[in-house]
């Protein structure tokens, strides 16, 4: 019987949360003041005239709540996003209001968030045509990475003589995936500047074959110069070389996380997805490995594809340990329980367990 009771209450709540609602402004309580004083007045002295105020008074109200109400209905809200997006960074979103009352305009409707929304600002259309469309483009954030299915925003008016503010909510069940957040935090950049020694450090020898001769482009090593060609140019050209082979990172997240460090698994999530962009955005691969996913970048598919399981990873309380394919890579692990690798080939592996991040978190 409890249990009833609580789905028809919260069922209650969401219908009355679905109508419209309205709030009386400070004007529309001076209104009503006048109102009740001349009503009071009129009652008190029977004076024709006073009725007269009184019937246009209440005539005005009554107006304005219809006008209003009116304004405001048959109002659709389109919101078209980007195809990539991060957490906690802006990005531009199409928002498109459409009237699809035929014949009469709406005036001065405001569109807000709520609950937490992405709109980092508020729109104020002055008028929308009847029959017609509005197109403007606003800064939206997402505060954190995954599974956005429900927005919900508030169309507002005090139109037209602003006694009251007449409200009503629009959910968009539009599902946006979000991404990790991507800008560097302390310690990201001095990690995948450490990965990115050791990739050169391991792939040292690569790059002997003669590929062609080039103009010489600024900040090149000077090592590379063809001099005999530079003579014969009179510009200064280099050699270059073809590559042997391409640059291996690895990087494995494991989803085992003890109680209590939810938080660190969220920062390594944020780790590994700022790694992967970034060493995809300097051509090499990167092997994404975690107990239930794995991928080989750019060759079975795109950064997205890892970005788009981090947006989704699920830390969990008990993981079988994946072990080492030993092929020529950089290995780099996330794992708040490394122990427990060390008997499956990872030997010689950069891990990063919640002691280094913290240590990161902290910028030493």
């Amino acid at each position: 019987m409890r249990q009833w009771w609580r789905k028809q209450r919260a069922g209650l709540k969401t219908w009355i949360e679905g109508r419209v609602r309205e709030r009386v402004t400070l004007t529309g309580l001076v209104f009503l003041t006048a109102l009740a004083l001349v009503g009071f007045a009129a009652f008190a002295s029977a004076n024709n005239l006073l009725f007269l105020l009184l019937a246009a008074m209440l005539a005005t109200l009554m107006v304005s709540g219809f006008v209003s109400r009116l304004g405001i209905a048959a109002l659709e809200l389109d919101i078209q996003l980007p195809d990539h997006i991060s957490a906690r960074r802006k990005v531009p979103a199409k928002v498109l209001l459409r009237n699809e009352k035929k014949h009469v305009p709406s005036f001065s409707i405001r569109l807000v968030g709520v609950e937490e929304s992405v709109f980092t600002t508020e729109l104020y259309f002055p008028v929308v045509p009847g029959g017609g469309t509005l197109e403007t483009t606003v800064d939206i954030r997402f505060a954190r990475r995954g599974l956005h299915a429900e927005e919900c925003f508030l169309f507002s008016t005090r139109f037209p003589f602003g006694f009251a503010e007449r409200r009503t909510r629009v959910t968009m069940k539009h599902d946006v995936l979000v991404y990790p957040a991507l800008e560097p935090q302390p310690g990201f950049e001095h990690l995948v500047a450490e990965i990115a020694g050791d990739a050169e450090e391991l792939f040292r020898g690569r790059g002997h074959d003669f590929y062609r001769i080039r103009p010489y482009e600024p900040l090149e090593s000077a090592r590379h110069v063809d001099w005999r060609a530079t003579a014969h140019t009179g510009a200064l050209q280099v050699r270059e070389f073809a590559r042997e082979q391409e640059q291996l990172i690895t990087l494995f997240l494991d989803l085992e996380t003890p109680a209590g460090q939810e938080e660190w698994f969220e920062r390594a999530v944020e780790c590994c997805a700022f790694v992967a962009w970034q060493f995809a955005g300097r051509g090499a691969r990167i092997r994404f490995r975690t107990q239930d996913f794995e991928v080989l970048a750019p060759v079975e598919d795109d950064v997205y594809a890892i970005l788009r399981y981090l947006a989704l990873a699920q830390c969990r309380r008990r993981a079988a340990p994946l072990w080492n394919l030993e092929e020529r890579s950089v290995p780099v692990i996330f794992s708040a329980s490394a122990e427990r690798l060390k008997n499956c080939g990872w030997d010689g592996a950069r891990i990063l367990d919640a002691d280094s991040l913290v240590l990161a978190k902290s910028g030493e």
